[in-house]
């Protein structure tokens, strides 16, 4: 592999990240300068169609890497650079998520960056990836003396110094075949982030992560959740079900390609329908090639009754999972859609009916140089990654292998009500 070649002039401190989304319709590169003055900025992009994936699975190895070829080396031309290494997105392997809880002795004194590695040492071991890979495990929540709610325990005075832990988990293989797709594109793998996680860096504010809110990412194949609470994730879940599912239903039902059925989707589409809709007929193009076949012609609300079935469905698998990650009662009000699905006209005031909570979509944001065609929904988890990355979020399972360990375990519902509890 040729060594990275800087072009591009760099600001004083700065980095380069380079960030690649691999997803079943798409895949999307981006690099990046960060650590300067302001917003990490973009200096470069690619896009590229890709078929080797089925619900973010690889299912095609040589289609998966010419597409991973062929973003990066358009964002590399446009960077003026060659990259070396991506942080890359998964949301394949049926993304689920635990709470380890690690507590150590401090015996009343001052807390010390040795406490908190001896913390964090006792906080791997705890962790039970029960066969899985694990993704992210990040520290959550600290509790002096069982009471918790401290952001930054160093300095304090305690007896016992705890730790919650958030551990999202996927299943191995998948993760490996991604692994061996970017490799074979000659491309070596930083780090693979949870899509939810990422794309939740890009779209969320502060003070909704405060109050509590969940981010719902509509893949084309795979929908995730990443729900938040006083600050902090606190439960990812996955559903295989997203946009192309709409697509398909729409082929099926008027025996028409897929190709017509997504610009059905993308042009004619809703997921409310007017009075009107019932009026306007639209030309759909029959499957086969045959210069005699006819046209199908069908109003419009026809259209939107099959895209509507499809996201009852979808929405009642995230209500269900939803309620499962503990988001319910009166700080459980917030949604936010994001993902090439959330692009669909109309999708947050369905889902506001549908899951009786306040929705808004989610773009994008905190990158300067963003090119316009991806300050979109679809992109939030290729912006979310450069966000996550230069974040340098602690992760304790990663970090180097734990001499000694002590605590006890936990759940999700449990560090929730934990922390309502102290305040």
């Amino acid at each position: 592999m040729a060594p990275k070649i800087p072009l591009v002039a760099k600001g004083a401190g700065e980095r380069t990240i380079a960030v690649l989304d691999v997803g079943t319709s798409k895949v999307a590169a981006l690099i990046a300068l960060v650590g300067g003055d302001g917003e990490p900025r973009v200096i470069g992009t690619g896009q590229k169609p890709c078929f080797g994936l089925k619900r973010g699975l690889v299912t095609d190895f040589e289609k998966t890497e010419a597409a991973i070829r062929g973003a990066m080396d358009q964002a590399e031309r446009a960077a003026g650079i060659q990259v070396e290494f991506v942080h890359a997105s998964i949301s394949a392997g049926n993304l689920g998520s635990d709470v380890a809880t690690a507590e150590i002795d401090i015996a009343g004194a001052s807390i010390t960056a040795a406490d908190m590695m001896t913390l964090r040492e006792a906080g791997r071991a705890r962790i039970d990836p029960r066969g899985r890979t694990v993704v992210h495990a990040q520290p959550a929540l600290y509790a002096l003396d069982g009471q918790p709610g401290v952001e930054s325990p160093l300095g304090f005075h305690a007896d016992r110094l705890g730790m919650d832990i958030h551990v999202v988990t996927a299943d191995t293989p998948p993760l490996k075949n991604l692994d061996r797709a970017i490799k074979q594109a000659h491309i070596g793998l930083r780090s693979l982030v949870a899509s939810p996680l990422a794309a939740s860096q890009s779209t969320l504010e502060r003070e909704e992560r405060e109050l509590g809110v969940a981010l719902i990412e509509i893949g084309a194949g795979v929908t995730t959740i990443a729900v938040h609470n006083y600050g902090m994730l606190v439960g990812v879940a996955a559903i295989p079900m997203g946009a192309h599912d709409i697509t398909n239903d729409l082929a099926a039902a008027f025996a028409t390609r897929r190709s017509h059925a997504e610009r059905l989707k993308t042009l004619d589409g809703s997921a409310m329908a007017t009075p009107k809709d019932n009026h306007d007929a639209v030309e759909i193009p029959p499957m086969s090639d045959d210069t005699m076949a006819e046209p199908m012609r069908v109003p419009k609300a026809q259209i939107i009754g099959v895209i509507r079935h499809r996201l009852d469905l979808l929405f009642r698998e995230v209500q269900v999972k939803l309620d499962e990650l503990g988001f319910v009662g009166p700080q459980a009000r917030q949604l936010v859609l994001t993902g090439g699905g959330a692009e669909l006209r109309s999708i947050a005031d369905f889902a506001q009916g549908s899951l009786g909570r306040n929705v808004r979509i989610g773009r994008p944001r905190g990158l300067t140089g963003l090119p316009p065609a991806q300050g979109g929904p679809a992109f939030a988890t290729l912006a979310g990654l450069v966000l996550f990355a230069a974040a340098e979020v602690p992760d304790i399972w990663h970090m180097p292998a734990p001499t000694r360990s002590t605590g006890g375990g936990g759940r999700l519902a449990s560090m929730i009500e934990k922390l309502r509890g102290s305040l």
